[in-house]
């Protein structure tokens, strides 16, 4: 069972750089999009994509994050709200109930320069844990998207001009790690510790072709479902965004 996610960096812009002939030929069970930029009636086209329920969390303000969900299987149920207003009105949460699992498609805020939505992120990221935590108390979790924070050194090129930019900061970092400590895994990390494994890099500097990257992108699960993991991936050579698609196998 395969699960991939995707910051699309504009899902419009992507459909036009081969995003429909990809899913057809990659053939997820499930696909998670972040950073769609769009409202689902702005999407002018049918997606030809047979066998896929396509589920959006839209964000108020036009052309603004956004997430969506393609699934093959009907979930059980489906939410779109952390229960937060402020953080509600800017699609970037997308809850889908299966039989053995919740799955999650988030799209964490960015700090901004000098970091000056850090305190909102921040915020969020703790709305996020508790509601986690809540929700753990059901059924095991599947937690995927950007979560704009390279959590080690080892998972980006520069880290020390980075130290106290978005993305490194180090309250960003604390807050992976604390997650992590809470009982939920890196899945990626449980297979491959190697540096220079990204899923991120700028537009500028010809940065992806040098491998000048972040790691910023996750499937993060509880450690209770560790069993059902059988392999973790970055799929750095598809192209159509400036990130790169993540994915997870899981037993069937």
């Amino acid at each position: 069972m395969e699960l991939i996610s995707w910051n699309v960096n504009g899902i419009r812009a992507c459909i036009n750089k081969g995003f429909i002939e990809w899913v057809k030929q990659r053939d997820p069970e499930i696909l998670c999009i972040q950073e769609t930029k769009a409202q689902p009636n702005q999407i002018s086209f049918s997606f030809d994509i047979p066998d896929y329920n396509i589920y959006w969390s839209s964000a108020k303000k036009k052309g603004y994050s956004g997430v969506a969900t393609f699934s093959k299987q009907k979930p059980i149920s489906i939410s779109k709200e952390l229960g937060i207003k402020e953080f509600d009105g800017e699609g970037r949460f997308l809850q889908l109930e299966y039989e053995r699992f919740f799955l999650i498609n988030t799209y964490f805020p960015n700090a901004q320069r000098e970091l000056k939505r850090l305190e909102f992120k921040l915020q969020f990221n703790q709305a996020m844990l508790k509601y986690l935590e809540s929700l753990r108390k059901k059924k095991d979790l599947v937690i995927c998207g950007d979560f704009n924070v390279a959590h080690k050194e080892i998972d980006l090129k520069n880290p020390k001009i980075n130290q106290n930019n978005a993305g490194f900061s180090p309250k960003e970092r604390a807050f992976f790690t604390e997650l992590l400590e809470y009982g939920y895994i890196d899945t990626f990390r449980e297979f491959d510790q190697s540096s220079e494994q990204y899923t991120w890099w700028t537009y500028r500097y010809n940065a992806r072709s040098k491998n000048i990257g972040w790691r910023i992108d996750y499937f993060i699960i509880n450690k209770e479902f560790r069993e059902e993991l059988k392999s973790a991936f970055i799929l750095q050579n598809v192209m159509g965004s400036d990130h790169a698609p993540i994915g997870i196998i899981l037993n069937g």
